[in-house]
């Protein structure tokens, strides 16, 4: 595989994932009642898309055709916030704890990419950008939980 190949395939992992992660950020920002909760999730889901857009230009450049769309776990995990929201009446604790779930996950992911050896530095540069959103994001929904439990 060439190198070229191999860093597009890492980065479309992770546009699916900011794919994944914008759709949930909408299904909870639907989800919840708070006014205040309501914009730190269109927050994020802008945050997440923006994300896409700069991993997709990463990987034209590289001469890749970037993914168009979510993965079949993302879909699942959020069909799985939206039962939990039911059967807890919206409960924007729940909400929150599945965010900061799917955060850490999301923050995993970027980790391991950023341990390869020999990456681009505008890959590097981009990745570590993005990581260090993500950790703001859960620091930011742990404190959000707190007030709301």
């Amino acid at each position: 595989m060439k190198y070229t190949e191999e860093i597009s395939n890492k980065l479309n992992e992770l546009l699916v994932k900011n794919y994944d992660a914008e759709k949930g950020y909408i299904d909870a920002y639907k989800n919840v009642d708070s006014n205040d909760l309501k914009i730190f999730f269109k927050r994020r889901a802008t945050e997440r898309s923006n994300f896409a857009k700069e991993l997709r230009t990463e990987i034209l450049q590289y001469g890749e055709i970037p993914e168009d769309s979510g993965s079949f776990k993302g879909a699942m995990h959020r069909n799985w916030m939206k039962l939990k929201s039911t059967f807890s009446e919206n409960d924007e604790a729940a909400i929150l704890e599945e965010a900061i779930r799917g955060e850490e996950t999301s923050l995993e992911e970027y980790n391991e990419l950023i341990t390869e050896k020999n990456l681009p530095p505008t890959i590097d540069s981009l990745i570590a950008k993005h990581q260090n959103a993500i950790q703001v994001a859960i620091n930011t929904e742990k404190a959000k939980l707190e007030l709301v439990s």
